[in-house]
C-alpha cells in the first residue's frame, strides 16, 4: 500500500505538529471508525509518558508527513494529546535556541557529523 493511502491522500495535518512534539494517548476511543494505520499510531502512543512524532513515524515505517496527518486525526477525536517540543532557554542549564535560530541547525549538523 502506498503511504498516502493511509492519510486519505492528505499531506497536511489539521493540527500543526513538530517532529519533536510529544504525543500521548488519552485512553479515549475514537467514535468514528478509523483506518488500521490510525490504530497502529494510537497503539504506539499508548503506555508511554510521551513519544515523539518522529518515533511514531519510525515505528510505523511511514513518512513523517503521513504520521502527522494520522496523529492530527486522532487529536481531533480526543484519542491523543500533543505537547510542543520544549527548547532550552537561558538559565535552564543548556544552550539557548530560538525556534528559528540557525545555531540549532548548526548544533544538529555538528552532532550528526560526530556520529559519522
Amino acid at each position: 500500500m502506498r503511504p498516502y493511502t493511509a492519510s486519505g491522500g492528505r499531506t497536511r495535518s489539521a493540527v500543526p505538529l513538530d517532529l519533536l512534539s510529544l504525543v500521548t494517548a488519552t485512553g479515549v476511543r475514537p467514535r468514528a471508525p478509523l483506518g488500521a494505520e490510525h490504530a497502529l499510531a494510537l497503539r504506539s502512543c499508548a503506555g508511554a509518558a510521551g513519544v515523539t512524532v518522529a518515533e511514531v513515524a519510525g515505528h510505523l515505517r511511514l513518512p513523517a508527513v503521513v504520521v502527522k496527518v494520522l496523529l492530527s486525526d486522532l487529536m481531533e477525536h480526543g484519542a491523543v494529546t500533543a505537547r510542543a517540543p520544549r527548547y532550552p532557554f537561558p538559565g535552564d542549564g543548556g544552550p539557548a535556541f530560538a525556534a528559528d535560530d540557525q545555531s540549532l541547525l548548526r548544533a544538529v549538523l555538528d552532532g550528526l557529523r560526530k556520529r559519522l
